[in-house]
């Protein structure tokens, strides 16, 4: 049995470790909140561009513009959406775990400190690494869409992709791969972006005749890079969402284990304690009988 003092040290380093691991359940709670209200508020309007971008590629030869035409795809451009802190479970592990599964000649490109440092130890081939703030704002994310739909554009890669942890609540984020160029397949992926989100649309014909100014090829050669880069954004928040959410059940999994711990130590040190107390009533019962 360990000695007291050995006991004493244990515990008092639990109780920090639990001091500490509550402190950052609390702080990846406050975040968590933030966080998803910022994902949550950004889904209502992606989805109505989604819906103006459907209305629009019925209207216009998808041939017309580059986003629109499927090539053959020789080398993905896959984005890796990951944290740039560790402590938040097996977040970043799951996305990892689709990137080691994919055998065909990617470029990649990054989004978290973490997602950079796995793809540099696995020696795969990292184009560029976006820092963006915690807070994740638009103009930091359009600068890593930009570059990549240039990359795309000149021949460089033959799709843009985005591998991120999908927040599906508090307790569940779910790695995905998700296609973002090109839009070969408009109404497929609007009804995939819907369903993602939980919500129903009115598939009702739309027959009235709409009147776009300045014309409608025009109107979609503005609309398609905005969408992409706000969709992208989207993305971004919703891996924020579950990051925060991650971390904190997390810390409170080990803010309860180290509470378990402190308990099985508390009754180890007692009977120790006892232990130590009842020797030393032996002992003096002891000599005062050989006395």
């Amino acid at each position: 049995m360990a000695s007291t003092r050995d006991i004493r040290r244990r515990i008092k380093s639990v109780k920090n470790t639990r001091q500490i691991t509550k402190a950052m359940e609390l702080v990846a709670a406050s975040k968590m909140k933030k966080a998803q209200q910022a994902a949550l508020a950004g889904r209502p309007y992606a989805q109505l561009m989604a819906d103006m971008l459907a209305a629009l590629s019925s209207r216009v030869n998808e041939a017309h513009h580059p986003f629109l035409v499927s090539r053959e795809v020789k080398t993905r451009g896959i984005l890796l959406v990951t944290t740039d802190k560790g402590l938040c479970g097996p977040l970043n592990a799951n996305l990892f775990k689709l990137v080691t599964e994919i055998k065909t000649p990617v470029k990649y490109f990054s989004v978290g400190r973490k997602g950079a440092q796995f793809l540099a130890r696995t020696k795969r081939d990292l184009v560029a690494d976006f820092q963006v703030q915690d807070r994740a704002p638009f103009a930091e994310v359009k600068v890593a869409v930009e570059f990549m739909v240039k990359q795309y554009l000149e021949g460089v890669i033959d799709t843009i992709e985005v591998i991120y942890p999908r927040f599906k609540n508090t307790l569940v984020q779910e790695p995905l791969v998700r296609p973002v160029l090109p839009l070969n397949n408009v109404k497929g992926f609007i009804a995939a972006l819907h369903a993602d989100t939980g919500t129903v649309r009115d598939t009702r014909h739309d027959d009235r005749q709409m009147l776009f100014e300045p014309g409608a090829p025009q109107v979609l050669e503005a609309l398609i890079p905005f969408y992409v880069n706000r969709y992208v954004y989207q993305l971004v928040l919703s891996a924020r969402a579950s990051e925060h959410s991650a971390r904190m059940v997390a810390m409170k999994t080990a803010k309860d284990n180290a509470t378990k711990l402190l308990g099985e130590l508390t009754l180890e040190y007692n009977k120790a304690r006892q232990a130590a107390i009842t020797q030393e009533i032996l002992e003096i019962a002891a000599a005062s009988f050989a006395a």
